[in-house]
């Protein structure tokens, strides 16, 4: 059992440590700020820009509604950040120790797993909101760098099986 529960952990600590230290990285290239950068008029966004995006000539006016969009919801996804990132760090030093507890280890992994979460579906609605901003010929773009792309839109091979 306590096999099985720290295996969990490294599981855990595995999923959660990807996306934080992705974040927290900034490459040489990217202007102060942790947020878009803008690359002049009807280039579209910089480095925050979402992927799929990436490519897309949007207007001026297009600009400013991903701009908007992005940096609202950034407050949200700090904050569930922070508490993703405490909670998989208090994990950490629970299984380390001589206390280990279960039941605190369970709300702890929840915890971390509820704020992955809603970071989750945050990303969603934003690429719900994005995708509205978009001409139709702009979207149909979009579908077909995606079909291009193949499954997982770019994040990785394609599935045994799948083209």
């Amino acid at each position: 059992m306590k096999q099985a529960t720290v295996m969990m952990s490294l599981l855990l600590a595995t999923a959660l440590g990807a996306p934080l230290a992705a974040h927290a990285q900034q490459g040489p290239d990217r202007g102060p700020g942790p947020g878009p950068r803008m690359e002049g008029p009807g280039r579209g966004l910089g480095e925050g820009l979402p992927p799929f995006l990436r490519g897309v000539e949007l207007s001026e006016a297009q600009q400013d509604k991903v701009f908007a969009a992005t940096y609202a919801q950034a407050p949200l996804l700090r904050e569930q950040q922070k508490i993703a990132f405490k909670a998989h760090e208090q994990l950490r030093e629970l299984a380390a120790s001589n206390h280990y507890d279960d039941a605190k280890a369970v709300a702890l992994a929840n915890g971390a797993a509820q704020a992955m979460a809603k970071i989750s579906l945050q990303h969603a609605r934003l690429e719900q909101q994005l995708l509205a901003v978009l001409t139709p010929e702009q979207r149909q773009q979009v579908e077909a760098r995606r079909d291009e792309d193949g499954p997982g839109n770019g994040r990785g091979p394609a599935p045994r099986g799948e083209k």
